[in-house]
């Protein structure tokens, strides 16, 4: 997959990416290609910040790299604290997509399907499995 951030700053070699729009945010899992020929997984959150109507859009963003020998322990760990929130909080409500406020006065709020929610929840535990394989 050709990236041209990657091409502009020498930056490893992404050969698979999915985002994950979710509220104000935007998750970008991306497995990347290390010099060693290695994969390894580097999730950027990407939240807008407020800034005036006229202004051009900034954005704050934050990664993680989460290398193949970490992956099994990532995985066990996140599963336990999804699963203890689930516990604290019972049927956790499903979120809509998020529209920006000046859209939202032009059109109603997008539903996502059923699928597109098994879909996200099942995400990262299908990269990792593809990551190692």
């Amino acid at each position: 997959m050709e990236n041209r951030r990657n091409e502009m700053k020498n930056e490893p070699e992404i050969v698979y990416s999915r985002s994950v729009k979710a509220g104000k945010r935007i998750y970008y899992l991306d497995v990347k290609k290390a010099r060693n020929e290695d994969l390894y997984l580097c999730i950027t959150e990407s939240k807008r910040k407020q800034m005036g109507e006229t202004e051009v859009p900034q954005f704050e963003k934050h990664k993680v790299f989460l290398y193949k020998e970490d992956f099994a322990h990532f995985t066990e760990g996140l599963n336990d604290v999804i699963a203890y929130v689930q516990s604290q909080l019972g049927e956790i409500e499903e979120r809509k997509e998020w529209v920006p406020e000046a859209m939202q006065e032009a059109s109603s709020e997008t539903v996502v399907s059923e699928n597109d929610k098994q879909e996200d929840k099942s995400l990262i535990g299908s990269i990792l499995n593809r990551l190692k394989n």
